[in-house]
């Protein structure tokens, strides 16, 4: 308790999660871009919308392909490197997309891959760097803020993006955020320490809160695969991100395209409107966190504090997505999609903690596999999407179909969800 009260200021664990919570900001800008700029894109090259998915589910190969590696290699040569490499290769990928676009669709694709893999390395990575530097008990709200730089970078990309590409035009905004993206591997190579024993900078009573976590950070095993894969309380976490990010990826790559096609909004208008159900994410996501870590601290068991927060967190999302057919307004819609984003945003203090509780030594390997299968929505989701608009000329049955798998995630969570820590 006392070292807990001597660096209840900001420590050097806090700057490492800042630098790791930009990295994440970086990275959904860079992700996001393109499904705003993708609209200026299809009408000056003539895609049709079946083209356009294709060209945004590209990133996803990428980003599967080199998922579990990463995380081999965060385990092996530390996250702090990893992630270095990683932001720095898909910043120059991010520069190069409009070089890429004007030459051919296959080079933008071949570009849009590229970035994937840079941007596979994370959450490995990150996750890595949180079973060195973050406390146990504060796992819940590092990792909720964490990753509430997705709708942060999602909010800014989608309004910085829909400005730049109306005043300057669409290429513009890859520019700026490759560049943004160099500026931050600057800094986290300058600033930022692979253990806690490595910074000399590092406050007495921080480096005792720590010792732990470095002891256990130093310590080599092989990773028991078969006994964690086969383990519900596992699959149950793989069931429930993959059903999340299915929700997630869909928002993420329609949204600007659903504004502007089914409401009629202009470029500029469609990412404004787009932008605000993350910032609805961004404030459930950490307001849920903090909800859920008093609970747990006032007894509440740790496994259905997951489960609740997972699983209403995907039967909200499934009842907006079910709602949102039946409107026409914009204000209706806009209004639906900022609580289905906010309902999926709580959703991030159910299932991202989880491998933490259930395995924190091979957390990193084991949000590796779990992104990696919850990549196929981003993949197989996105170009589903596309075809099922482009065949019934509507997002009405893509809405339906996101529902059905936020409910059935939903189900499958609150079944076989587990908190409990297992023996590996």
């Amino acid at each position: 308790m006392g070292a807990q009260m001597a660096t209840a200021g900001w420590g050097r664990r806090h700057t490492v999660l800042a630098l790791c919570f930009c990295a994440m900001f970086v990275a959904y800008t860079d992700r996001v871009n393109i499904s705003v700029a993708a609209v200026a894109m299809r009408d000056e090259f003539g895609w049709t919308q079946t083209t356009k998915g294709l060209v945004l589910s590209a990133f996803f190969i990428g980003y599967l392909a080199c998922m579990i590696l990463s995380a081999a290699l965060a385990a092996r040569f530390g996250g702090k490197r990893v992630l270095a490499l990683a932001v720095i290769l898909w910043s120059v990928f991010t520069l190069l997309t409009p070089a890429a676009a004007s030459l051919s669709i296959a080079a933008l694709i071949a570009a849009r891959i590229g970035l994937g893999m840079g941007e596979a390395a994370l959450v490995p990575a990150g996750y890595d760097m949180f079973r060195r530097w973050v406390p146990e008990a504060e796992r819940t709200r590092a990792v909720a803020r964490f990753l509430s730089g997705i709708p942060l970078g999602q909010i800014v990309g989608f309004v910085a993006t829909g400005w730049m590409t109306s005043r300057y035009g669409w290429p513009l905004s890859f520019y700026v955020f490759g560049a943004l993206g160099l500026l931050w591997a600057a800094a986290w190579i300058a600033g930022v320490h692979n253990n806690p024993s490595e910074d000399r900078g590092l406050g007495a009573a921080e480096r005792g809160l720590l010792e732990r976590l470095t002891r256990d950070a130093a310590e080599k095993s092989p990773t028991p695969w078969h006994r964690l894969l086969t383990r519900p309380a596992v699959v149950a976490v793989f069931v429930g991100h993959f059903c999340n990010n299915w929700g997630l990826y869909f928002l993420l790559a329609w949204l600007p395209s659903y504004f502007r096609d089914a409401l009629g909004l202009s470029v500029a208008n469609a990412s404004l409107s787009a932008a605000a159900p993350w910032l609805a994410a961004f404030v459930t996501g950490n307001a849920s966190a903090v909800i859920a870590d008093r609970a747990i601290a006032r007894g509440v068991r740790l496994s259905l504090v997951r489960k609740v927060t997972l699983g209403c967190g995907l039967l909200g999302f499934a009842l907006c997505m079910l709602l949102v057919r039946d409107v026409h307004s914009t204000a209706s819609a806009l209004t639906l999609v900022c609580l289905a984003a906010g309902a999926l945003a709580t959703c991030w203090s159910g299932f991202t903690p989880n491998v933490l509780d259930i395995a924190p030594r091979h957390a990193a390997e084991l949000i590796s596999v779990s992104n990696t299968f919850a990549t196929i929505p981003g993949i197989a989701g996105v170009a589903i999407t596309g075809w099922l608009v482009d065949a019934t000329g509507t997002f009405s049955a893509a809405f339906l179909l996101t529902a059905i798998v936020s409910v059935g995630g939903s189900v499958f969570y609150f079944v076989f969800g587990d908190a409990r820590r297992l023996d590996v």
